[in-house]
């Protein structure tokens, strides 16, 4: 017995010897400096921020009266998701924001689990060691997809909350379900790089998990966050190269994105030379059928963590690289404005389209309709097979329309299921006296005021806040229905 007892006091002993000098050795390792981070990202500068308040009214202003009323006439965010979250009943000169026109540059971080995306964020914004910063650890530890935005301190908000909110842009979350909503949260944090951008960390993805089993539409979900991303950051590490399933159709999610993403391999500071160039040479082998572009993707190979550098490493190396990094980062934020008047732009092309679409599928309609018609059946012919009737070819036909910028023709099946035909107006009808028409209006929009808006930013002039209110941003009423 007392033989026993003595071999319990050793092994004791030990586990506290080891216990000490793992702690010894935590104590030693140093933090890495942030001087190169404060100021790519100028952390450090006390200059005010650019206003662009009168940027943005014009551009709420172009929205709401050349835009929002074809994208509501013809229902555009029935096809599209990707809808503008502008609210109505809200005057511009309100103080409350539109949504997504006045949101900042969203920053999102994708890839497997535990590849060091949240440490990532910690790191960014020196969060380690603070009440503020994420859990991270060697197993899946994010579920939950978070939302790291500025506050004047810090502050969880429930998913239920932000998507009743209307003053942020996350309300059309609430379609993709209250389970979901469950798995949102916020985090309000005040740190001066989150007052120029916002950053949203994932759910790791886990190949041996059916995407049934979140319990909510995960890749529609992703998608809604990708559609709105300035940049996105898809994380791997030394350990999880392999491509399943769910990261496949990420990749395909991502399609036509590929100049905003950025494939961080991360960790790469735990590898030896030989190692590190094997695991390089594995990830573009793993990523190369799913990237489809002529160039290959830029891959920055470095450890973003607060610790310093593994001894006997490329510091040098990984440093430029995630400086590199923190200049792409840097640049998003510097053009947000460009960005987001350009994304407006967009969203009015594809508004336009749409709306040719149904005014063509409309007037073809009309065309094969006769008093003995079936209109149920006329129409199911014209959507089953609109190459017969030459929708599509029709519009290619119309000036500024890019074949590559033509929806699915799948997607009218189901649109025109939800909606019904005759519940549409033709474009020639959408005219008014005080309002002209919303075809010329959004084609002068596209052509004329949006890359006026733009130029006035690369040239430094500020438009006058007072402008739209005054001259309606250039528009001037027509009476539609008097000859020249």
């Amino acid at each position: 017995m007392k033989r026993l007892d003595l071999l319990c006091c050793c092994v004791a002993s030990l586990l506290l010897l080891g216990t000490a000098e793992e702690a010894e050795d935590a104590s030693k390792l140093t933090k890495r400096d942030r001087s190169h981070l404060e100021n790519t990202l100028k952390l450090n500068e006390d200059k005010p921020a650019d206003d662009f308040s009168g940027v943005l009214q014009r551009l709420r202003k172009i929205y709401h009266s050349s835009i929002k009323p074809l994208e509501q006439s013809y229902r555009y965010n029935e096809l599209r998701q990707h809808e503008i979250t502008a609210y109505p009943g809200r005057t511009l000169g309100s103080s409350a924001t539109d949504g997504e026109i006045t949101s900042k540059p969203m920053v999102l971080f994708l890839g497997p689990w535990s590849v060091g995306k949240s440490s990532m964020i910690n790191y960014l914004l020196g969060l380690d060691n603070t009440p503020y910063q994420l859990y991270t650890g060697a197993e899946p530890t994010t579920s939950e997809f978070t939302v790291i935005m500025h506050g004047p301190k810090l502050k969880t908000i429930e998913g239920i909350v932000m998507a009743a909110d209307s003053a942020r842009s996350f309300s059309p979350l609430e379609k993709f379900g209250q389970n979901f909503l469950e798995k949102l949260i916020g985090i309000e944090v005040p740190h001066k790089l989150l007052e120029r951008v916002t950053f949203v960390d994932t759910p790791g993805i886990i190949e041996n998990r059916k995407q049934q089993e979140r319990g909510y539409p995960f890749n529609d979900v992703c998608q809604w966050f990708i559609d709105r991303a300035d940049l996105i950051f898809i994380v791997f590490d030394p350990t999880k190269l392999d491509v399943g399933l769910e990261l496949e159709m990420l990749f395909r999610q991502l399609k036509g994105r590929e100049s905003q993403i950025r494939i961080i391999l991360n960790k790469a500071d735990s590898l030896a030379t030989q190692e590190l160039m094997r695991v390089y040479g594995a990830l573009f082998w793993s990523l190369a059928p799913l990237i489809n572009v002529t160039e290959p993707p830029r891959v920055y190979v470095s450890s973003f963590w607060p610790q310093d550098y593994h001894p006997d490493t490329h510091r040098d190396l990984f440093l430029k690289e995630e400086i590199s990094l923190l200049e792409d980062l840097n640049q998003v934020i510097e053009n947000r404005m460009e960005n987001k008047i350009a994304f407006i732009r967009q969203h009015a092309i594809r508004v336009r389209i749409h709306a040719l679409l149904v005014d063509r599928y409309l007037q073809t309609y009309k065309d094969k309709m006769t008093f003995f018609s079936d209109g149920e059946l006329v129409f199911r012919d014209i959507v089953e097979d609109p190459d017969k009737f030459f929708i599509f070819k029709s519009i290619l036909a119309k000036t500024n329309v890019s074949k590559f910028d033509l929806p699915n023709r799948e997607a009218y099946k189901d649109f025109f299921g939800i909606n019904p035909i005759t519940s549409f107006k033709l474009l020639s009808q959408q005219c008014s006296y005080m309002g002209g028409c919303f075809l010329e209006k959004i084609e002068k929009a596209i052509t004329r005021e949006l890359p006026d808006l733009l130029g006035s930013i690369g040239l430094g002039k500020k438009p006058s806040v007072l402008s739209c209110d005054i001259t309606g941003c250039g528009e001037t009423p027509k009476n539609r229905y008097r000859k020249p």
